[in-house]
């Protein structure tokens, strides 16, 4: 990317969040990160003197509107959002209820929405760029993870809905879908004990055709890429960045 360019990633206090946090603001840029703990948002914002970040939640209206506000406030535009904060739970059919679907479906898809909104005005200022950050799940069906895996594939086609309805204002919109990755989620997110992460961590490696998990900078890397002027003639794509596991 170009120096001092204003980036916001959610989630950006742990995980691939904070790897993309970190990569975007060693290249020169500004990022605003946000999450729903202050203590790892305190400690990303200590890594690097490019990086300010607040407290909110993802799925709220109101902190969606903070959020930008806010960046805008510090920095006086904004040039790359990147909706990175999920939620979602091993969660059979026969286990579903209203709450803990509506919590994933909250985050993962109506959460980008507000912020994306939210952040329309100085995204067209700048004709700017969105990666959503998705999953191999999105496209690929798994048992256990119905309602995740759903609102992952909602992600995807708000990518290619937004790409298109925002290319008239000269903004790019891509996603990037990541495979299982050393983040923590199945022991966070999940709630998992340590004991069944190590299971599936082990049955993940055995299923990926490249033979290991990711790691935070795998998609890092994938997700600066399509913010810079190196993607321009590139929106409405979605990147599977797995090892191959959506192969197989």
């Amino acid at each position: 990317m170009q120096s001092e360019k204003v980036v916001i990633v959610t989630g950006g206090s742990s995980g691939i969040g904070k790897a993309a946090a970190l990569r975007f603001a060693r290249e020169g840029n500004k990022v605003f990160v946000t999450g729903r703990r202050p203590g790892p948002i305190e400690e990303t914002i200590a890594e690097h003197t490019n990086i300010a970040g607040m407290v909110a939640d993802a799925a709220s209206a109101e902190d969606a509107k903070r959020t930008i506000a806010k960046t805008v406030d510090l920095w006086g535009r904004v040039d790359a959002l990147v909706n990175n904060a999920g939620a979602g739970a091993i969660l059979p059919l026969a286990d579903a209820t209203a709450d803990r679907i509506r919590d994933i479906l909250s985050v993962n898809v109506l959460g980008p929405s507000l912020l994306a909104s939210a952040a329309l005005p100085h995204l067209t200022a700048t004709r700017g760029t969105i990666v959503n950050v998705s999953s191999t799940f999105g496209h690929k069906p798994v048992a256990g993870l119905s309602h995740y895996a759903a609102s992952k594939a909602a992600l995807e086609h708000l990518t290619r809905c937004w790409a298109l309805e925002l290319a008239p204002l000269g903004i790019r919109v891509n996603a990037v879908a990541a495979g299982p990755t050393e983040s923590g989620a199945l022991t966070g997110m999940m709630g998992l004990s340590p004991e069944q992460a190590a299971a599936i961590k082990e049955q993940e490696r055995a299923r990926i055709p490249l033979g290991r998990r990711g790691v935070p900078d795998d998609l890092a890397e994938w997700i600066v890429r399509l913010s810079s002027p190196a993607s321009e003639w590139m929106t409405g794509q979605v990147v599977a960045v797995d090892g191959g596991l959506g192969l197989a």
